[in-house]
């Protein structure tokens, strides 16, 4: 069996507050019962261990300030199953992954819509005050 090699990345995603509140519900409540927590960024399905340093990290610099509640982990490189093994472990996680997937996409056009409205609406005041 060969090992694969997790590829680096650093990934950034903009949630809308109902997102972000709902995503930080279910860490919550998998931090408090115990479970491991996953959640798929960017088409990468992301699982955090129970040992999980947990910490709260604020940078200031160039005027912009950041907070972060952060979550980090050692991983080992995995080893390649046989195919067969593999898909079966994967289907499994991949239909909770699918609903998630679906409940982004239905925010992310909700908010796309709220956003449309808000520059209509931002459209009206400019030509009222003309």
């Amino acid at each position: 069996m060969s090992e694969l090699k997790k590829e680096e990345r650093d990934i950034e995603k903009i949630y809308s507050v109902k997102q972000f509140v709902d995503k930080l519900r279910r860490l919550a409540d998998c931090l408090e019962e115990g479970k491991k927590f996953q959640i798929q960024v960017a088409n990468e399905k992301i699982v955090v261990p129970l040992d999980a340093e947990i910490s709260v990290e604020h940078e200031r610099e160039d005027g912009c300030e950041e907070l972060e509640f952060q979550l980090k982990w050692e991983y080992e490189e995995e080893e390649e199953d046989d195919e067969d093994n593999k898909e079966e472990k994967d289907e499994n996680d991949d239909k909770k992954e699918e609903k998630e997937e679906d409940d982004d996409k239905e925010d992310d056009d909700k908010e796309d819509d709220d956003k449309k409205e808000e520059d209509d609406d931002d459209k009206k005041e400019e030509k009222k005050e003309d």
